[in-house]
C-alpha cells in the first residue's frame, strides 16, 4: 500500500489581505466598539482595553479581546439579520431570487461582488447595531447626563450607517441579480462551408 505524499506548499500565516480584510472589519470592529460600550460592566474587558506603562496590554490579552470581539461581532450581525436585514426587506429592498445553476465559471465575479459589496453592508449594519448596543451602555453607565459629544456622533453617525448599509445592500442585490440571472450565451450553430 502506498501513502500519497502531500506535495503542496506549508501554509504560512495570513496576514491582513483582501480575502481577511472583509471579515476584519464586518465582524472585528463592530464587535470591538460592542466591547469597549459595554466595557463599564465587564471588569475583565476593562482590563484588556486600559493601558498604563505598569499593566500594559499582553499577548493574552489581545488574543482574548480579538477573540471576545469575534464573537461580539458575530451575534451583532445574527442580530443584524433579524433587525436591520428584516427591516431593509420591509422597506422595498428585498433579496433578489438568484438562480444559483448559473453560477457555473462566475465564482470569482461572485466573490468579487461579495467583496466589493456585502462585505461593506455588513460592516455598515453591523456598526449601526454595535453603536445603537454600546451607546445604551453608554447612557447607563452615565446615567442621566446632559447631552454630549457622545450623544451628537451617535445621532450624526447611525442615520450614516442605516443609508450606507441600505446603499451597499442594494448594490449587492443588483448586481448579484444581473450576474446569476445572466442567459448563458447562446450556442453559435455551425452552418456548413459552402
Amino acid at each position: 500500500m502506498r501513502v500519497a505524499r502531500d506535495t503542496r506548499t506549508p501554509t504560512r500565516m495570513q496576514s491582513v489581505s483582501n480575502d481577511t480584510f472583509g471579515p476584519l472589519v464586518a465582524y472585528l470592529v463592530p464587535g470591538a466598539t460592542v466591547l469597549t460600550g459595554l466595557s463599564p460592566f465587564l471588569p475583565v474587558v476593562q482590563t484588556w482595553l486600559e493601558g498604563s506603562t505598569k499593566d500594559a496590554p499582553t499577548i493574552g490579552g489581545l488574543l482574548y479581546l480579538s477573540l471576545a470581539s469575534l464573537a461580539a461581532g458575530m451575534t451583532v450581525s445574527a442580530i443584524r439579520w433579524a433587525v436591520v436585514d428584516t427591516l431593509h426587506a420591509g422597506t422595498g429592498l428585498k433579496p433578489p431570487k438568484l438562480n444559483f445553476v448559473r453560477l457555473h465559471g462566475r465564482v470569482d465575479e461572485l466573490r468579487l461582488l461579495i467583496e466589493m459589496h456585502y462585505r461593506h453592508y455588513q460592516f455598515y449594519a453591523n456598526m449601526l447595531v454595535a453603536v445603537f448596543i454600546a451607546y445604551g451602555g453608554y447612557r447607563i453607565h452615565v446615567g442621566i447626563a446632559p447631552p454630549g459629544l457622545a450623544d451628537v456622533a451617535v445621532f450624526l453617525l447611525e442615520p450614516i450607517f442605516f443609508l450606507t448599509s441600505r446603499d451597499t445592500l442594494r448594490k449587492y442585490y443588483t448586481r448579484s441579480r444581473q450576474l446569476l440571472s445572466r442567459e448563458p450565451p447562446p450556442q453559435r450553430s455551425r452552418a456548413p462551408v459552402a
